[in-house]
């Protein structure tokens, strides 16, 4: 499930539950429809309600990444904590966390 607040030059995605082969592609599709209807400068990724993230995490990073990127917006992961923190720092990707699991 994905919670999203659009204020127009930035939007937070509120993930909850799990993010894994079989959710990743739904929330993809729900921040996807946000971004390209208002192409902000800020997407931030609220991992606060994340309980499990395999790969497909990464993928779902690393692809809003590169969309916001090709209109010159920004990403960062906010609360990333336990085991999602875990693989974002394995997969070298820590230097976009804000917030809550930084360090």
């Amino acid at each position: 499930m994905v919670e999203i607040v659009n204020s127009g030059e930035q939007v937070t995605a509120g993930i909850v539950g799990d993010i894994d082969h079989h959710t990743a592609s739904g929330i993809r599709t729900e921040i996807d429809a946000v971004l390209e209807n208002t192409t902000p400068q800020l997407l931030i990724l609220d991992f606060g309600g994340v309980k499990f993230m395999d790969s497909s995490g990464i993928g779902l990073i690393l692809g809003r990444q590169r969309v916001l990127q090709s209109f010159g917006g920004r990403l960062f992961i906010k609360n990333a904590t336990g085991h999602a923190e875990k693989i974002v720092k394995l997969a070298g990707l820590s230097g976009l966390m804000i917030g809550g699991g930084k360090g």
